[in-house]
């Protein structure tokens, strides 16, 4: 069915294209004027609204008026962030009690017996319409809250209210509770100097004062005795949190039998509970966007992508200053650091870094592979904390050494993953992957059987068309082991390689007496073969292949068994039910799922099965950002980008940097003169 013309006034959906994008998917074409259009779109009820609801009383047309819905994602709409959906209302507009809206209908008429799941699902992740809060405590529980609103919100006057309805509300919220404590939550766009409210510190005093202005909404109503409002959305979220707040205006959710109400609406005569308000308002109501899939949702997606992002803002909480970062790293960190604590800064020496960690009461992060040895001491003496940052294990479509920007990475706030001589944070959740709930390990399993299904390893996917190397017919018991190679000087080498075997070439001489008539495969590491790092070596005399080109996961599905030292292949062979034998310490050895040729930490006692391997690994140790969209999101989207194979995902991240690259390619034959 082809999309309805949707004639605007304002300019204001022609500039955002991804409002239009979502109208499109909803089944409308935004464009200018009103010629052909079979409704007049409006935004809120704003100065611009006003000139299409007065075109629509000249010519007849119906409106479409449109709005944010009540979850917006991670910022406001002043940052320019697109929203995860909007509303769509033919009939009126949600928040003016004038006249019925399209809320107002399925409110009064539609079943509504389908919110149970997704109300439960909304408190449990914690949410609000935005979710850019910290991660401070509430205060002391049992104060009375009362929401201010900014000047001039259409909802005010929409809701039958006016500025006097506020003062009248803290005047009641302060005779009607006497020896309570009264908190004033100012709205988060007054805060930032955007607008202004209808209290100010000349109200405070007494037992009335100001709530923590980065405190997140559901903390503070879960924290509040009772709950006053005119028409902030958060008189919703209180009622979906279980309070009956006290309303001094007519919102779209007064007048269901869930609040005092101070003016009665005639027309909403229904009695509604929480989960049946939430149905409407959350499931019918809107239209839901996902941006990774660029595609129209449900609610579950969503809220699963506005929590992701929220959960990311939060643990960027301190400000972080980066030592040891490639300049062309930069600008991917930034994403995966940037939050509450605001963007991080970058330092060239150690003393420089503690001096404005300190000032800034904020964080060490440092590339791992790359840390200097005076870092630690110099943060223990200082007192501040610090990150250890390396690759994820989902990478990228391309190799870091040729530029490729990361989808994810690990801050690691004890040691580092590939460090077996000290704990780390991996190593830890590895540990405690038997405390995993039936909902987490059914997770990790779902993911792992994905990533099969897609063939999908650190550096891309194959599927299915990479159909892996040409070997001969096995002879009859013939069983094929592939040896793996690794950069010679990688960081996981040097303190992985815990016994005799030191290098490539001993690892495969090794797995030659260990298997003497098997068939035996050599990888040397991509960046290896590239010419790119160090680690060659002579294997035609041992192995019976040598194999440099083609997707790891589709070698690995013509193989019986796995050697390595410590790379990463040996992981994703465990991930494909292989039989794997390490020679080094891997995270992923001396957890009873490998074969251990080499000494393996003590402190490894712990059985955690493959899933809880694989949970820890890949869903509770890493971040992950979609290098399409920018957004903070989970494991389960970047292995369906790797499985695209999206050639974007494969170019370096600036014209500059696919130069370098570019130059790095034709210089790679030459690697030898300088290796």
């Amino acid at each position: 069915m082809a999309p309805r013309r949707l004639g605007v006034l304002s300019l204001g959906f022609l500039r955002q294209p991804a409002i239009a994008r979502i109208l499109s998917l909803a089944g409308w074409r935004v464009a200018p004027g009103l010629r052909g259009a079979a409704a007049i779109g409006v935004w809120g009820r704003g100065r611009p609204a006003r000139r299409g609801l007065w075109a629509a009383r000249r010519t007849g047309l119906p409106v479409l008026s449109v709005e944010e819905p009540f979850l917006r994602g991670l910022r406001p709409g002043s940052s320019g962030t697109p929203p995860l959906g909007l509303l769509l209302d033919d009939l009126g507009i949600h928040f003016d009690a004038s006249r019925p809206s399209r809320l107002e209908r399925i409110l009064a008429s539609d079943p509504l017996d389908d919110g149970t799941e997704a109300l439960e699902m909304w408190r449990r992740l914690g949410l609000s319409k935005v979710n850019q809060w910290s991660d401070e405590p509430a205060p002391e529980p049992g104060y009375v809250l009362v929401i201010d609103q900014m000047r001039g919100d259409a909802s005010i006057a929409g809701g039958c209210a006016e500025s006097a309805s506020f003062r009248r509300m803290l005047e009641a919220a302060r005779a009607e509770n006497p020896r309570r404590q009264i908190l004033i939550r100012t709205h988060p766009q007054v805060i930032v100097g955007r607008g202004t409210g209808h209290f100010t510190p000349a109200d405070a005093g007494g037992r009335v004062g100001f709530a923590p202005p980065r405190l997140a909404p559901p903390a503070l109503l879960n924290a509040a005795h009772r709950v006053y409002a005119v028409s902030s959305q958060m008189g919703f979220e209180a009622i979906l949190l279980g309070h009956r707040p006290r309303l001094f205006g007519v919102p779209f959710y007064a007048g269901w039998g869930l609040s005092e109400d101070e003016i009665p609406c005639s027309r909403r005569g229904r009695a509604l509970t929480p989960d049946m308000l939430f149905a409407g308002s959350m499931l019918r109501y809107p239209v839901w966007y996902d941006p990774f899939a660029d595609a129209l949702c449900d609610f579950e997606t969503v809220a699963e992508i506005a929590a992701d992002e929220a959960q990311a803002w939060r643990e960027a909480a301190a400000p972080s200053v980066c030592l040891g970062v490639r300049a062309w790293k930069r600008p991917t960190l930034q994403g995966f650091l940037t939050g509450s604590g605001g963007r991080p800064v970058h330092s060239a020496s150690v003393d420089r870094a503690v001096t404005l960690a300190r000032r800034r009461s904020g964080r060490i992060a440092v590339w791992a592979s790359r840390e200097p040895p005076e870092l630690a001491p110099a943060c223990s003496a200082a007192g501040l904390p610090m990150l250890r940052i390396e690759d994820g294990f989902l990478r990228s479509l391309g190799l870091g050494a040729k530029l490729v920007p990361a989808t994810s990475l690990v801050l690691d706030d004890l040691g580092i993953y590939f460090d077996p001589t000290r704990p780390s944070r991996l190593e830890m959740l590895i540990a405690q992957s038997a405390e995993l709930s039936a909902t987490e390990l059914a997770r990790a399993a779902a993911l792992r059987a994905e990533i099969c299904a897609q063939g999908v390893s650190k550096y891309g996917a194959d599927l299915r068309r990479d159909v892996g190397p040409a070997f001969p017919p096995r002879a009859p018991g013939q069983r094929r082991v592939l040896v793996v190679g690794q950069v010679a000087d990688d960081a996981s080498v040097k303190l992985g390689a815990t016994g005799d075997i030191q290098d490539n070439r001993a690892v495969l001489a090794a797995a030659r007496a260990a298997h003497p008539n098997a068939f035996l495969v050599y990888r040397p590491h991509p960046d290896v073969t590239a010419g790119l790092r160090a680690g060659a070596i002579r294997a035609a005399d041992l192995a019976d292949a040598v194999v440099t080109q083609g997707n790891p996961a589709s070698l690995l599905g013509q193989v019986d068994l796995v050697w390595t030292l410590t790379s990463l292949m040996g992981f994703e062979a465990l991930i494909r039910g292989l039989s794997v034998t390490c020679l080094g310490a891997p995270f992923y050895a001396g957890w009873g799922l490998t074969q251990d040729l080499a000494p393996t930490p003590a402190r490894r006692i712990a059985r955690p099965g493959l899933d809880g391997l694989v949970h820890a690994a890949l869903i509770a140790y890493p971040r992950y950002r979609d290098p399409l969209t920018g957004r903070a999101c989970r494991a389960e989207r970047i292995v369906a980008r790797l499985a695209s194979s999206d050639p974007r995902l494969g170019r370096p991240a600036s014209t500059g940097l696919r130069l370098l690259a570019r130059l790095q390619d034709r210089a790679a034959p030459f690697a030898g003169l300088w290796r």
